[in-house]
């Protein structure tokens, strides 16, 4: 059995490692060839705090209402922590008893569910200023276990160190419904809506996101390059949204192409049969014009992101595949030089775990991995849009 400690990094370097641990068992991030940071810096551009894992709105407010209850319990931390889990617990039983059915965390898995709505939202709050203790989850069990001492201490110090104690949540943050535990529902309040638009403006003034949510723009389409109002969008979101829109169209063929070659080596006809018609539909619709034209200086300018580092080897890659791509995407499937780039890609990223060379991991192997196009999260946040167009 293995085991992780932590070292005392500084509290940054805390969340970041937290937050990269978190990463790993999120679905949609499955990262074969090593586009992860960019893909993360360009959502986390476009749509802040949002995160693949995420499901309904009002969990941004959820959160804070059970915590801030929690927080005048003067119990020990590790009861705090077993109220916590068994409160986040509930909130699914009263989702459910108030109607809702889809979107629910812990629906099924109830007393074991792995991963509460706290931690899949707790990065989330931080960057929409709704939560404004700076540290962990984990640190806040420990900051509270402190409050509690200080208010049974008899000490100058003690009490001193209570009241410097941050506030946790933003003091605008709307009133709990008193009934919450036994009947929630999704649907937000007017005024609930206006709080988080109001923290969207003020924390994250030049996402897209927070544009859309001021706008009140709902929309339905299925990648944020196809959106009705495009042209509409600040220069700056336009800019990278079209940038987007070639990286995720012009590296799917090599995701894609990655799926093939491992279907090959598995030897199953009905998925090579599916991954050879799926890269001829990407070669079709593929616009070679807007290829050429597109500047990768630009796009390393515009995608640049103080949380995601992007090393050269990928720039290196995404490179040489474009140039194989502008040789000609009817090529692709059979060239040697395109299947060599995706295998080593794939091999220095993965080494001992290389489907190409271990076979027990191919065997594994499932038919489809990160098989789907980048959309940059604009599924969650499309979600959380219609969310606050349709509060009441």
């Amino acid at each position: 059995m293995s085991s992780l400690a932590w070292i005392d990094f500084d509290e940054a370097e805390r969340q970041r490692a937290q937050r990269i641990m978190a990463l790993f068992q999120e679905r949609e991030t499955r990262d074969e060839l090593g586009m992860g940071a960019i893909r993360d810096s360009i959502a986390d551009h476009l749509f802040p705090g949002t995160s693949t894992i995420q499901t309904r709105l009002r969990y941004m407010l959820f959160i804070p209402w059970l915590y801030r209850a929690l927080e005048k319990r003067e119990v020990p931390e590790a009861q705090l922590r077993t109220e916590a889990r068994d409160t986040e617990i509930r909130l699914a039983d009263a989702l459910k008893a108030g109607g809702e059915s889809n979107g629910i965390i812990g629906r099924d898995a109830g007393p074991r569910l792995q991963r509460l709505p706290s931690s899949v939202y707790w990065a989330g709050l931080g960057a929409w200023g709704i939560r404004v203790f700076p540290g962990s989850l984990d640190s806040l069990f420990v900051a509270l276990r402190g409050r509690g001492r200080s208010r049974g201490a008899s000490s100058g110090e003690d009490a001193l160190a209570g009241a410097q104690t941050p506030a946790v949540w933003n003091p605008a943050l709307p009133q709990m419904p008193g009934d919450l535990l036994e009947h929630a529902v999704f649907r937000l309040t007017t005024d609930e809506a206006q709080f988080l638009i109001d923290r969207l403006i003020a924390s994250q003034p030049t996402a897209l996101l927070t544009m859309l949510a001021r706008e009140g723009i709902d929309a339905g389409c299925d990648y944020i390059w196809t959106h009705p109002h495009l042209s509409a969008f600040p220069s700056a979101a336009r800019r990278l949204v079209q940038h987007g829109e070639i990286f995720s169209h012009v590296m799917h063929g090599a995701a894609l192409l990655y799926n093939l070659a491992l279907s090959e080596l598995r030897q199953r006809d009905d998925w090579i049969e599916d991954y050879r018609a799926r890269l001829g539909a990407w070669s079709d619709e593929l616009d070679t014009g807007a290829v050429r034209a597109w500047s990768l200086d630009d796009f390393w300018n515009v995608v640049e992101h103080p949380a995601h580092a992007v090393r050269p080897a990928a720039k290196r890659f995404i490179s040489e595949w474009r140039d194989l791509v502008l040789a000609g995407t009817e090529q692709v499937i059979s060239a040697p030089a395109a299947r060599r780039l995706v295998e080593e890609r794939e091999r220095r990223l993965k080494t001992s775990q290389s489907r190409y060379a271990n076979h027990a991991v191919r065997d594994r192997w499932t038919g489809a991995s990160g098989a789907d196009r980048l959309s940059f999260r604009w599924a969650q946040a499309k979600s959380h849009l219609r969310d606050l167009a349709h509060a009441e």
